[in-house]
């Protein structure tokens, strides 16, 4: 079995991080989220990995390079505009050939990982299987209508009510999705809709297997929802100590520090990761927050936040929480007169004053 990872998406709704960043590559607990797809697909014994890539190709091949530190074997397959899902399988076949494969969105994280559902699919083989979840909010999702158990019908993102079942972004195909793909036309939004291309199976008598996902899953195309994934990561991880924590500090429940952080006369309560050569004073860092290596906090109150690479956060007069602050960011507060702010703002930026 082969496995493609779709890599090739704009990340609109998280502008203007995603202006320098490829979205796939945003931080969950200080990893990267297409990290965790590709260790997965590892872990399930899939390792001949097709990555499909658009306008930052550049970003994922330097990130990723052949795949050996996952353990997998990395081909580039590049997309010239992001024309959908479907799409995405029709410029691979090249790659897939007549093998069965694994589609995983690569800004998609799932809890319980893929080694059940591919071993599912190589046990008892079937032209397609969906994962389907339950949602709130299905007018945002590909959804699926069962009906006895079975898949009897597929919508993308549907206007009025038809299921809250969620189509997760994971599917196993056999070949024939490659006869489904060609035989679609562009949804209304001008896209080749992976949602219709099943539904072409369905209905040309082909079999689309459900299965529903009992853990969490986390589809972190918005901010609200990276900071969700974050908290679940970070949820889970495992106490490392690895800094060098101060008398006048605090470290308390699932911290990791790792090599050269400093904490001085602070106090971290957790979940929360620290990243390599980042120091903490005089701060209160809260639980569900991740910071990478590099960084300077002082004098801050940080909570249920993520801050990246090479940050400055000084004495920002409030607490910051439900944050999420791109590479190299400076944040200080000005002791000078009159008082004022000062922004230096880019296209899309989001700010919220006390």
């Amino acid at each position: 079995m082969k496995g493609l990872v779709l890599s090739g998406g704009k990340g609109t709704r998280l502008r203007p991080i995603t202006f320098t960043s490829a979205k796939q590559l945003l931080p969950i607990a200080n990893k990267p989220v297409l990290f965790y797809c590709l260790e997965q697909l590892a872990e399930a014994g899939v390792t001949d990995v097709g990555i499909v890539v658009g306008e930052t190709k550049a970003e994922i091949h330097e990130a990723v390079g052949d795949g050996s530190r996952f353990g997998i074997k990395a081909t580039y397959i590049e997309q010239d505009t992001p024309a959908g899902l479907a799409h995405a399988v029709m410029i691979s076949e090249q790659f897939v050939k007549d093998e069965p494969f694994i589609m995983v969105l690569g800004d998609n994280l799932l809890r319980d990982g893929v080694i059940s559902i591919v071993k599912e699919f190589r046990d008892q083989p079937t032209n397609c299987q969906i994962l389907l979840t339950k949602v709130k909010n299905p007018n945002q999702f590909g959804v699926a209508e069962l009906r006895d158990g079975k898949v009897v019908r597929l919508v993308e993102k549907p206007k009025e009510f038809i299921s809250d079942l969620a189509l997760v972004g994971v599917y196993l195909f056999d070949r024939n999705v490659f006869q489904a793909v060609k035989a679609i036309k562009p949804s209304w939004r001008g896209e080749l809709e992976i949602t219709d291309a099943i539904q072409w199976l369905l209905t040309n008598g082909y079999t689309v297997r459900p299965h529903l996902v009992t853990g969490w899953w986390k589809d972190t195309g918005k901010l609200e929802d990276i900071l969700e994934a974050n908290r679940m990561v970070l949820d889970g991880i495992q106490e490392k100590i690895h800094g060098r924590v101060d008398a006048r500090s605090r470290v308390e429940f699932k911290v990791s520090l790792a090599e050269d952080v400093v904490v001085e006369n602070s106090v971290i309560r957790g979940p929360a990761a620290i990243g390599p050569g980042t120091r903490i004073v005089d701060s209160y860092i809260g639980p569900f927050t991740s910071i990478a290596g590099g960084c300077t906090i002082r004098g801050v109150e940080v909570e249920h936040s993520i801050i990246l690479e090479g940050c400055t956060v000084e004495g920002a007069g409030s607490r910051i929480i439900d944050s999420l602050l791109g590479r190299n960011v400076v944040i200080r507060k000005g002791n000078g007169q009159p008082r004022a702010y000062h922004f230096m703002l880019g296209d899309y930026s989001g700010i919220t004053l006390p």
